[in-house]
């Protein structure tokens, strides 16, 4: 009887746990809109703003609400998405101000991360095919953060291995064939950055 009771205090533990993480990303979810929502109207910008919880993380997507907001949006992705970058690091910066803790809140303007995700899918996995048909390592574009990590998880999940070099802002993702030796520790060093 004993351990049935402990089974249990574990498992409402454990969903306690979960439920205070969905809470909190909520939270965070809700501070980030919150800002952002201010920034549009300071800026005179038009956007609809979605909240939702993505890998553990808190996500907020601007999305154009009217025809012409998508052009005035494209401002604040920036070229490269710079701006973005700059834009997402202030609204964390927001959510912590009021919570106290670290924020790894992801933001997306007018799609442009999810369409970027899509592409570094593509040129990771045409490196990997490279190195598989060449057995030579691939050396990528420079990239943030948030892109490095993209790319090291597509090729992690062909079974190769990868790592960054250089120097921010020219770090890059370099796609080594899988008989070289070696941990992957940059791809963990580029998660670790981007979770930051």
């Amino acid at each position: 009887m004993s351990e049935q009771h402990n089974n249990d205090s574990s498992h409402q533990s454990a969903q306690d746990a979960v439920s205070s993480t969905v809470s909190r990303l909520e939270e965070e979810g809700e501070i980030g809109a919150d800002y952002l929502e201010e920034l549009l109207d300071i800026a005179d910008l038009g956007g609809d703003i979605d909240i939702d919880i993505d890998h553990g993380r808190a996500s907020i997507a601007v999305v154009a609400s009217e025809e012409g907001d998508e052009r005035e949006l494209a401002d604040l992705v920036g070229r490269d998405g710079e701006v973005l970058e700059a834009v997402q690091e202030l609204t964390r910066l927001a959510v912590q101000a009021r919570t106290g803790n670290r924020s790894r809140l992801m933001l997306d303007i007018n799609g442009y991360r999810a369409d970027r995700r899509i592409e570094l899918t593509k040129v990771a996995q045409e490196a990997v095919t490279k190195v598989l048909t060449s057995g030579e390592a691939v050396s990528l574009e420079p990239m943030n953060p948030f892109e490095r990590k993209v790319c090291h998880d597509v090729v992690a999940a062909a079974g190769l291995v990868s790592e960054s070099e250089g120097a921010e802002p020219h770090r890059y993702v370099v796609v080594l064939p899988a008989d070289e030796e070696g941990v992957d520790e940059d791809a963990a060093d580029d998660s670790a950055a981007e979770q930051a």
